[in-house]
């Protein structure tokens, strides 16, 4: 029933060190939460049932906890369902969730041959005789990355994270989405290994297109907790970018860079569970304290709440991957892998593929950096722009010690990087993967090497030591030549320094918005107050922009319209075509028969097509008819 090998103990012990920081910030966040009961009975289940799926050892047990794991989640967002946008955000994550579960179960029934509690083990063989192992393969994809939060099933998260309560953004983000990648590691490893190229190139370009997508909307956004939802698209990005350098490596037989691959990605699981989670957790308590998502209604809450100022900025140190924090260390092992690829020649598909994933890091990482400042620029910086902020004050004690214990989860990620590189170097190990550790750290553990032909090197202990070297040398000079202080007025070019003239969130990000306009679709209104109904030089006008979510609008928007359209003709036919409906519903089970047939034995393309042939007409005579 359960399994605790070397994978599940690796994410037990990921969802451990999310929960635990959680749990105190949860504590001092809950005597702001109505429904106090109702709120631990669902929390404490998400915990209990991410464990449970991590430590799962058949298919009828990870789909119960699965299910529970989804339904703890979709109930905790409905804490709160004073306003309708929650309620809405409940509904769309409770259907994409069950999307994706379907998909799991048409996975689970076909590797199971119906026995759901048969082991993982004895699923491969049963996998190795299937006739469309790709067919499974996107069954599982389809399953996890929906969770996980992948392009193009990513729409959910930039409604569920901020209509949650705080805490339980953190553990969505930081761990949940996490779990949806075990369950790629679980079942690719155990269940479909070996993987063909296109698979591994496949995820490769998925996570690059979610890297881009997600910081780019993320750049663009001005509410604080779905700037920080669409990042975690972006990382989710990221850490597919480096699963699908590990598949292609192992494919073509690089066992070496296939492990540094695998490697990079688990350690860039570990990087974004904390400051992802430390990230929601200082968005919540300036959500708690200025009672506003917006950023445009923030502001100079650096002195208001330092402790929260200082963990967010650390945070966002790391999700920048600024050296020599651990964001960096893992970032830079995803591009070495990238790198390392220079001598491959292979498929067409892999060649542009590789490019394009690089480029799309490079990029991330740079607008990663862009969109950061300005959520802490306008954030804790410049003057009040709202009542509420400037009259914010520190949160509770427990709320402090939360944020406190993530960000030293954070420093340990950096300070101990080769320890916890080693810890997952036997993770890789237990999968049948050859160990890179020694290779890594060839001379000790202050210098890291890339695994690649021309690979860099690296020193994060070195790194930090000589930032700390260099900022307390600038420190005691400061002390010691007695400079003076001397406070004056910022000069605005002879204008009234007010909140109304510093930069805005909407006007930080308007040049990559112009930019990517065809992505954006912004839609812009310009407000004013006149005197008396007649414009003058003196009228108060106001600016604000929209963004149009393109795969909402695109995709989403017109599978709901078709559905519509469907079910509409589906009705019209039951209720006053009742010849044509039955006879609809005999092709419908001729169809799903064919298809049984098709799906688990061999491919006979000759009697495809007679099937086709008689199913046609057989729609022609019954359900379509004559003409009138």
């Amino acid at each position: 029933m359960f399994l605790f090998d070397t994978l599940s103990v690796v994410f037990v012990a990921l969802i451990i060190l999310g929960a635990v920081p959680n749990l105190f910030y949860s504590s001092g966040y809950l005597p702001h939460i109505e429904r106090k009961a109702y709120y631990q009975l669902h929390y404490f289940a998400f915990i209990l049932s991410m464990i449970g799926v991590v430590i799962s050892a058949n298919s009828l047990v990870f789909l119960f906890f699965w299910e529970i794991m989804s339904l703890s989640s979709w109930q905790l967002i409905l804490t709160e369902p004073k306003e309708k946008s929650t309620i809405e955000a409940a509904r769309f994550y409770f259907l994409m969730t069950h999307f994706g579960f379907v998909f799991l179960l048409l996975f689970f029934l076909i590797v199971t041959n119906g026995d759901l509690e048969i082991s993982f083990a004895q699923m491969k063989s049963i996998a190795a005789t299937f006739a469309y192992p790709t067919m499974l393969f996107f069954f599982l994809i389809l399953g996890f990355l929906s969770k996980a939060g992948a392009v193009p099933v990513h729409v959910w998260l930039p409604y569920a994270h901020p209509a949650a309560p705080s805490p339980v953004s953190a553990l969505m983000s930081g761990v949940m989405l996490k779990v949806a990648i075990y369950g790629m590691f679980r079942f690719l490893f155990d269940v479909l290994y070996p993987w063909p190229l296109q698979w591994g190139t496949f995820i490769l370009i998925i996570g690059s297109v979610t890297a881009l997508v997600g910081i780019l909307y993320a750049m663009a956004e001005r509410d604080i907790k779905a700037l920080l939802a669409n990042s975690s698209i972006e990382n989710i990005g990221i850490i597919l970018i480096a699963f699908g350098m590990g598949m292609i490596f192992d494919t073509l037989g690089l066992t070496i860079l296939s492990t540094f691959s695998f490697i990079a990605a688990i350690f860039h699981i570990f990087n974004h569970m904390g400051f992802k989670s430390l990230l929601f957790m200082g968005a919540g308590s300036i959500l708690h304290q200025t009672h506003t998502k917006d950023l445009e209604k923030f502001g100079g809450l650096i002195k208001a709440m330092p402790v929260t100022a200082f963990t967010f900025l650390f945070a966002a140190m790391s999700i920048t991957a600024l050296p020599p924090t651990n964001g960096f260390l893992s970032e830079w092992m995803i591009f070495q892998s990238i790198l390392s690829s220079s001598s491959i020649a292979d498929a067409m598909t892999l060649k542009l593929a590789l490019p394009f994933a690089l480029f799309a890091l490079a990029m991330t990482g740079g607008l990663a950096i862009a969109t950061f400042v300005k959520a802490y620029g306008i954030t804790f910086l410049g003057l009040h722009r709202s009542t509420n902020a400037k009259h914010a004050k520190e949160v509770n004690f427990l709320m402090k010690s939360g944020m406190v214990l993530m960000a030293l989860f954070i420093a340990s990620l950096m300070l101990f990087a080769p320890q916890y590189l080693h810890f997952f170097d036997k993770l890789m190990v237990s999968l049948g993967k050859n160990s890179v550790y020694a290779q890594i750290f060839p001379n000790g553990s202050l210098q890291m090497h890339s695994l690649g032909v021309n690979g860099g090197v690296v020193s994060p202990l070195i790194l930090f030591a000589v930032l700390v070297a260099v900022t307390s040398l600038l420190l005691f000079a400061y002390k010691v030549s007695g400079v003076r202080t001397q406070v004056h007025r910022t000069w605005a070019c002879g204008y009234k320094t007010s909140a109304k003239i510093q930069y805005t969130a909407t006007g930080f990000s308007g040049v990559m918005r112009r930019f990517f306009n065809w992505l954006y679709k912004p839609q812009e209104h310009v407000s004013k107050q006149n005197l008396a109904g007649h414009e003058t030089k003196f009228s108060d006008a106001s600016y604000e922009v929209r963004i149009k979510p393109l795969f909402e609008v695109f995709i989403y928007g017109n599978i709901k319209k078709w559905t519509n359209i469907t079910s509409y003709w589906v009705y019209r036919l039951a209720h006053f075509e009742q010849t044509r409906y039955p006879a609809m519903i005999f092709n419908l089970m001729l169809f799903i028969l064919y298809s049984y047939r098709i799906f688990t034995h061999e491919l006979d393309w000759q009697s495809i097509l007679i099937e086709m042939a008689l199913m046609l007409m057989s729609l022609k005579i019954l359900v379509i008819g004559e003409k009138k």
